[in-house]
């Protein structure tokens, strides 16, 4: 892989900062208030590691170690260690919980097994997106959930108000009680099974976890991940996390492991197509225009927002595309796209400098009639226009891709 000159890599670093974010627009208002930040059960080792920090979601979280570039490529040729402690963690249980979330939720939870995970949407009646998030079957009456940072109390509220409609279903909010480190890239598993028993490795498919012991404590290890490679996302009591990261970076010394921040994380996830709340999902859009049909099951019966799904499915007139640009523009969110008549066409949603592609990436929400992979794009940035096409997703693709 050739390395960015240092233009580039300013302009990785400025696109970063001007478009990253997993916070709804809710949850930025409220950080501007925030005073007493919280911090996750890694922050002195991420302090003592110089890692650069930030307020991210009314946590203080690491964005960088050694930069983003090569953190990205650590992960896309090795492996890399996330915190992504500041998700929210619910759990879900009853008899009835199945009932439950099939209400909830877009996908249809009643094909999982016990220890199956799958990734879902819950709407709004208008089919607008509260939130994208994981749900886990533990047993026939207890579900893990994790959902975004930014929208947990949202989402905690959401899920609370519909629950009295279900007899005998409780949720919990574990979020204070629960770290969740992500373990990603083609090395992952190999340093797991120093971690673990080898044998727990062996067990592990996509979207499929399974609880074990690390040194006396219950740990769950699910391989899913944000990042297109393979790995596993561990949650684990707070009183084990610096335990677990140490060994984890110990046993992974052997093939370069790196600690990764929310910088990275997120140039990984848009490499891959992968969508992020607030960006290419919001209160405003619909699944059925974003990519998401294959997560929102209408035959599987009634959900919230399903009739808007219905409606928008009949005669959708949008979509989400990826683009790249043929010259030095960064896409940001809120950028104008328009097609090679002055027509706009569409809106950018997340962009970046790709660091595997050396080139600007970027999602958009854009009219049908502008969707096939090649179309011509005019990206706006000052007044000035930039020519780039429209490129299938996911713009890398990932050897041996797991989650």
């Amino acid at each position: 892989m050739g390395q960015l000159s240092a233009s580039a890599l300013r302009s990785l670093f400025l696109a970063f900062f001007g478009m990253f974010s997993d916070c709804s627009t809710e949850a930025q208002a409220n950080i501007e208030v925030v005073r007493d930040m919280k911090k996750t059960a890694l922050y002195a080792w991420h302090q003592a590691a110089g890692a650069k920090i930030i307020d991210f979601c009314g946590y203080l979280m690491p964005v960088q170690y050694s930069g983003i570039m090569a953190e990205h490529q650590c992960v896309r040729s090795s492996a890399g260690l996330f915190d992504v402690s500041h998700m929210g963690s619910f759990y879900v249980m009853g008899d009835r919980a199945l009932d439950f979330l099939q209400h909830m939720t877009t996908n249809d939870a009643s094909v999982l097994k016990n220890g199956q995970a799958q990734y879902t949407l819950m709407l709004y009646p208008d089919g607008g997106v509260v939130d994208d998030l994981i749900v886990y079957r533990v047993d026939h009456e207890t579900w893990f959930i994790v959902v975004n940072a930014g929208n947990r109390q949202k989402d905690f509220e959401w899920l609370s108000r519909h629950i009295q409609d279900f007899e005998g279903v409780a949720i919990e909010d574990h979020s204070e009680s629960l770290s969740l480190i992500a373990l990603q890239g083609p090395e992952s598993m190999h340093i797991l099974q120093r971690v673990l028993a080898s044998s727990v490795c062996e067990q592990l498919s996509a979207f499929h976890f399974l609880r074990t012991d690390f040194e006396g404590t219950e740990i769950m290890v699910a391989c899913t991940g944000y990042t297109g490679e393979k790995g596993v996302e561990i949650s684990v009591p707070n009183q084990s996390a610096e335990l677990l990261w140490k060994t984890i970076m110990k046993e992974g010394e052997a093939f370069d492991i790196q600690p990764v921040g929310l910088g990275a994380r997120d140039t990984l996830r848009l490499e891959m197509g992968y969508p992020l709340y607030g960006h290419e999902i919001t209160r405003e859009t619909n699944p059925m225009e974003t990519r998401l049909r294959w997560v929102t099951k209408l035959e599987k019966g009634d959900f919230i927002g399903r009739e808007a799904c219905v409606e928008a499915a009949r005669n959708p007139e949008k979509t989400l595309v990826g683009f790249s640009m043929e010259e030095r523009a960064i896409p940001r969110q809120g950028y104008v796209l328009y097609d090679r008549d002055d027509n706009e066409v569409g809106t950018v949603c997340s962009g970046t400098m790709s660091p595997t592609l050396q080139k600007p990436i970027g999602t958009a929400h854009v009219l049908r009639t502008v969707m096939e992979p090649g179309t011509p794009v005019f990206l706006e940035v000052r007044n000035k226009r930039y020519r780039g096409e429209v490129t299938r997703l996911p713009f890398v693709k990932v050897a041996g891709k797991r989650s």
